[in-house]
């Protein structure tokens, strides 16, 4: 797994160059989040089964349709599959987010799952809407926990809602 440094060592070392004033800048930054990203990924997993759990009663009070006969969530194995797979953005978007690289998700998460999602007949569009709701949830419980700056978590959630979506051609 590659972090938001040994990616730019990588990138530089392939281009043959120094750092530059925006390398320094890019490590300077992520250094300087650094403990809110640590104390962010502690508030998470203190509160995953919780984030999970709200994540999935919200997208079902606001799509009902999934859990209704018929519904992609319908059965209780496809409703503990769905809390599951949510379980897994969490955890794997909580690893990008410490990072500070989308790297983990392309290698672990991401690839094939769009193609997989559709093969099984998995709806993107709700799949795309819970990741959201367990990125709002989780901000603020991170900003509950006193952590002022949470841009940071936006960016491996909103990178794999991205990378499912439908794309045009």
């Amino acid at each position: 797994m590659r972090d938001a440094v040994t990616t730019l060592i990588k990138n530089y070392d392939i281009a043959g160059k120094y750092f530059d004033r925006n390398a320094i800048d890019s490590l300077k930054s992520y250094f300087e989040s650094g403990t809110d990203r640590i104390q962010a990924a502690s508030v998470i997993n203190a509160n995953a089964a919780a984030i999970v759990k709200q994540s999935g009663s919200q997208l079902f009070d606001e799509l009902p349709e999934l859990i209704r006969p018929g519904g992609n969530a319908y059965t209780t194995r496809r409703y503990a599959a769905c809390l599951r797979d949510m379980d897994y953005y969490l955890r794997y978007a909580t690893y990008a987010l410490v990072a500070g690289n989308m790297n983990i998700l392309d290698e672990r998460v991401l690839d094939g799952l769009r193609e997989t999602y559709n093969s099984l007949g998995v709806p993107i569009g709700s799949t795309v809407r819970g990741i959201q709701i367990m990125k709002d949830i989780a901000k603020e419980k991170i900003a509950t926990a006193g952590i002022s700056n949470t841009a940071f978590v936006d960016e491996p959630f909103d990178y794999i809602t991205r990378e499912i979506s439908e794309k045009n051609v």
